[in-house]
């Protein structure tokens, strides 16, 4: 058979994707990234690092070049600038803890599949409880994904340049928006709704960049806390509409809506598909996840958030790309 008959390559790397869950868990778990980025360069190097095997780092380290996480120079190896950015412990923009999360998820995940049958979780979501110590490992392994989404909606808000701005982030998480956002502009303060075993990891990151003085937080469910009317220049909800139905989604912006002072902007940051569904990829994968850990949630398309916004009285929406997988919805 030759011509134009495709080759049945990307289907066997679908089918075996558990090998990249475990190739990218085990190196993140090893630090391989941050030791190669520090010069330890060689499989009998980092064998003498880490106590693993030289024959298992050699295999591992031709998996990270087969996935293109790593490349090879004259028998040493290098990060690519994907894995430099992401995958470097100490950087803000690290999730290496999310590959290591995969990687636990693993042995679990043949049995909880039912879901696509059940149309839902088969126990109790894990997504949907404040004093699960999921949060703590969750929280703070996505981080990192939020910075440049974070840095792209200050620009285009202008941020920066604004004065005593008051900010309100609604399930705000490990605060990395705050971070991000406070060490932009010195006079603005933010004040975070979530559980408190969040906030507390939220606190702990905000201190640790000496923002923790312009850092509040409401504790609480931030469906039921009430908020103060037009007190807030900005309102935020990253990553929280994919865990929430329609109805909740649409409530959730009206109550912020009532929060922002005339004029205010809310950014929505989250995985969103065309109208079509026929991408990007990433989001429409995600739907799956929320499948297996949310009553309601999903991934949802430009035009069920350009409907709840319109409901919810805003009058201005726009979307907006990030260097990450998730979009911007800036509405007024």
């Amino acid at each position: 058979m030759t011509g134009n008959v495709p080759s049945p390559g990307r289907i066997l790397e679908i089918a075996s994707g558990y090998w990249a869950t475990g190739l990218l868990g085990v190196a993140t778990q090893n630090s391989l990234f941050t030791l190669i980025d520090d010069g330890v360069d060689t499989a009998a190097r980092l064998a003498g690092k880490t106590g693993m095997a030289e024959r298992g780092v050699q295999s591992l380290l031709d998996g990270l070049v087969g996935l293109g996480l790593l490349r090879t120079h004259d028998g040493t190896y290098r990060n690519t600038p994907e894995s430099e950015l992401y995958l470097v412990e100490g950087k803000p923009t690290d999730i290496s803890g999310f590959a290591q999360l995969k990687l636990a998820e693993m042995d679990k995940l043949a049995g909880r599949l039912e879901v696509f049958r059940a149309g839902g979780p088969t126990a109790a979501p894990m997504v949907e409880v404040a004093d699960n110590p999921h949060w703590e490992k969750v929280v703070t392994a996505i981080a990192g994904l939020s910075v440049s989404a974070a840095e792209t909606a200050a620009e285009v808000l202008g941020l920066d340049g604004r004065e005593n701005l008051s900010i309100l982030d609604v399930g705000g998480g490990s605060g990395i928006f705050s971070s991000v956002w406070l060490r932009l502009n010195a006079t603005a303060r933010v004040t975070q709704l979530d559980w408190e075993p969040i906030n507390a990891i939220a606190r702990r990151l905000l201190a640790q960049h000496s923002l923790a003085d312009r850092f509040t937080c409401l504790d609480g469910d931030f469906h039921t806390v009430p908020l103060e009317a037009a007190s807030y220049d900005v309102a935020l909800y990253s990553h929280v509409a994919h865990q929430e139905g329609p109805e909740d989604n649409v409530a959730v912006f009206a109550k912020l809506r009532k929060a922002l002072k005339p004029g205010g902007a809310l950014v929505v940051c989250d995985y969103i598909v065309e109208d079509d569904r026929s991408g990007p990829s990433f989001p429409l994968l995600f739907a799956s996840e929320m499948l297996l850990k949310s009553n309601s949630g999903g991934t949802w398309r430009r035009a069920d958030y350009a409907a709840w916004l319109a409901e919810a009285g805003f009058e201005k929406i726009s979307f907006h790309p990030t260097a990450s997988p998730a979009s911007l919805v800036i509405a007024h």
